[in-house]
């Protein structure tokens, strides 16, 4: 599944395998049976979940659906291109960049976040202040939907209104369409392109892209518009477990990304789960790791150092998975995202010095500037004492500050993990995706949690339209 022209993600936790910490190699050699057996529940789980058979009380509900997702996609879409899930998407996406200048993604957790995650790794980080010609016709990008905010919904409204060419389109997400912070985002959104384009009735049917279940609210309203391209969100699968279905690929394609690379990169993580052992495989050696340090070390916080801005994202969807899916029966460990060297200036005290209850896990890629390297540059304005730093690039002080860092929690015997991209790309973030999902599932069953389901979630749903019904 891999090849020497795709070099694979690498969990390195040997910053936390020594003795100072209670942990070594042999320890995770002697968790690897029920790291073995915790796969083969996760994959029985799918098989399962495949066969439609009843499910047992306990394992209800199982969204195990996302497993094998990725494969399945590409399968089709190497069978059926055109007609296929993927290749709809793709069509869908080439005729929204040609056709609008602005996508509004509404959205919620993960109807959203992984969207936004590939956003900001992948995209210019400035990408909606670039003219269309260095966008490369990929439209400007804002996400809306994912809270009640009344200047921020305000803002995009009034510049949406602004816009007198009116070339813009909705992407709404909403598995059921009931979700209150989305569905209130999408009436006020919709209204005013309605109302933009009354004089063209049959465009607002091209302009608004539903990606939903197969019955609820937002099918109904997509039924009453007509719209011309709707995405399902399949049964099976969470919100937070969505990221590589329709609710990711699309606004993916949107962007301009290649959704085949973040496929086949989620697929080889799949046939690495499958078939590598404990100990080169990233995924239950991270939920080894984890789960011993949480258990035997007491490190109930998991802090995710994300080492410059593009993957700072990357780290909120990953605390939501983790936070919903563990976060039950009075378990789960607490996620914290960071971004490096920033935050080394706000909680960096605390980690170094604060109590010992964090696993750090430090999350970057190997190619730090790609091929642009920014030096610090000679200067005959040498107050600040710079010159000798003159011919270092930005990536290289950035990869001094994380050895320093790590060396300095290696001193006070603090442990650190390392998870290696080879690079930002689609490809890479389709393996980090997929590793995190299935590492998050093998260790609610290792932990006897089921990680399906949010039940803490509905109880704030049901009190807001209480209190709002007045019922």
């Amino acid at each position: 599944m891999s090849d020497a022209t795709t070099p694979p993600l690498v969990y390195d936790p040997s910053g936390v395998m020594i003795r100072e910490t209670g942990l070594s190699p042999g320890d995770l050699a002697w968790l690897a049976p029920r790291l073995d057996a915790a796969r083969r529940e996760v994959l029985a789980d799918l098989d399962l979940w495949r066969r439609g058979g009843p499910v047992p009380e306990a394992k209800q509900p199982l969204d195990a659906g996302f497993a094998d997702l990725p494969d399945r996609l590409l399968e089709e879409y190497r069978r059926d291109a055109s007609q296929s899930e993927l290749g709809r998407i793709l069509a869908t996406a080439a005729r929204l960049r040609a056709e609008v200048d602005r996508v509004v993604i509404l959205g919620i957790g993960g109807s959203y976040m992984g969207a936004r995650a590939l956003f900001e790794a992948c995209c210019h980080p400035y990408h909606n202040e670039l003219t269309r010609q260095e966008r490369r016709g990929v439209p400007r990008i804002y996400f809306e939907g994912n809270n009640v905010d009344t200047s921020a919904a305000l803002a995009l409204l009034d510049m949406l209104r602004g816009d007198r060419q009116h070339r813009w389109a909705i992407v709404v997400i909403s598995k059921s369409g009931g979700t209150l912070e989305t569905a209130v985002a999408f009436r006020l959104f919709l209204n005013l392109l309605r109302t933009q384009t009354e004089d063209q009735p049959d465009r607002l049917r091209h302009l608004v892209v539903p990606v939903t279940g197969q019955s609820g609210r937002l099918r109904d309203l997509a039924n009453a518009i007509g719209c011309t391209a709707t995405f399902p969100i399949p049964d099976g699968v969470g919100g937070r477990f969505s990221v590589l279905c329709a609710v990711g690929l699309l606004p993916a394609a949107i962007m301009g990304l290649d959704v085949v690379r973040l496929l086949e990169g989620a697929a080889r993580m799949n046939h690495r789960f499958r078939t590598d052992p404990v100990g080169a495989n990233p995924v239950l050696d991270y939920v080894g790791v984890s789960r011993m340090m949480e258990v035997r070390r007491g490190a109930t916080i998991r802090v995710l150092a994300t080492w410059g801005k593009r993957l700072e994202a990357v780290g909120l969807w990953y605390d939501q998975l983790l936070a919903e899916s563990l976060g039950k029966d009075g378990q789960g460990a607490t996620p914290l995202t960071v971004v490096n060297t920033r935050d080394l200036h706000s909680r960096g005290q605390q980690h170094q010095e604060g109590r010992r209850d964090k696993l750090i896990t430090n999350l970057y890629a190997e190619d730090d500037a790609g091929p642009h390297a920014l030096r610090v540059g000679r200067s005959d304005l040498d107050q600040d004492q710079l010159n000798p730093l003159a011919d270092k690039t930005l990536a290289d002080i950035l990869r001094a500050a994380r050895e320093g860092t790590n060396q300095a929690y290696r001193d006070d015997r603090r442990p650190t993990a390392d998870l290696r991209l080879p690079r930002i790309d689609e490809s890479s973030l389709g393996e980090l995706f997929q590793m995190l999902m299935l590492a998050t599932v093998v260790e609610g069953r290792l932990a006897g949690i089921n990680p399906y389901g949010q039940p803490g979630v509905e109880a704030y749903k049901k009190n807001m339209n209480a209190i709002l019904r007045g019922t």
